[in-house]
């Protein structure tokens, strides 16, 4: 039996795919245990009854579903989104831009209609959850809701996030080894035809 040679370059290829999969394994597991802390620290946060001040500017994770309380001196640039009311019925939520007495503005997520023009309200106090939104900021969601609205579906954290990054861990885990196991297959494979041609010879 000859010598098996192994392609070098083919071979490195495979390596260093195999090496990215396996590091985005290790980060999936990483995040995981990040949003694990995440989830704990928002937990406490929407465990503790005593309202925050609105934070100015970016809004801090620390931060998301305290309770919060702002003095609405001026609404404005209503906009309604489809949204879920507190007992899950679709319709619309309406949010409203609230500038506050030291000249910043607050997202409020005023409440829920089956209408999507937006109720007359002249402004006032408000108290809620801080909540993140999917573009990076942070809205105010009133509970209770104002001007007449039905309840918001109060926001709470996703805690099936960390059950994601376990399961895509495990992907790409497993995808490693698949393609580890289907090269050396390939190789064997290569192998045994070259011996077979020697062998012919």
């Amino acid at each position: 039996m000859g010598k098996q040679r192994i392609p070098v370059v083919a071979t490195l290829v495979v390596l260093a795919a195999v090496a990215v999969m396996i590091r985005l394994g290790f980060w999936q597991l990483d995040r995981m245990a990040e949003e694990e802390r995440k989830l704990a620290q928002h937990a406490a946060a929407a465990a503790d009854p005593q309202p925050i001040a609105f934070p100015a500017g970016v809004v801090p994770d620390s931060a998301h579903y305290r309770r919060s309380m702002i003095a609405c001196q001026s609404p404005g640039n209503w906009r309604g989104t489809a949204g879920s009311s507190a007992s899950g019925e679709a319709g619309y939520v309406q949010i409203v831009e609230c500038r506050t007495a030291d000249g910043g503005t607050v997202q409020v997520q005023a409440g829920w209609s089956r209408r999507l023009d937006p109720p007359p309200w002249a402004g006032g106090d408000v108290t809620g959850i801080i909540a993140p939104n999917r573009d990076g900021s942070s809205v105010l969601v009133a509970d209770p809701p104002l001007a007449g609205m039905e309840a918001n579906a109060l926001p709470a954290p996703d805690s099936d996030q960390p059950g994601k990054n376990l399961a895509y861990a495990g992907q790409w885990f497993f995808f490693a080894l698949t393609a580890l196991l289907i090269y050396g297959l390939a190789l064997r494979r290569r192998w045994k035809a070259g011996e077979a041609a020697l062998q012919g010879e």
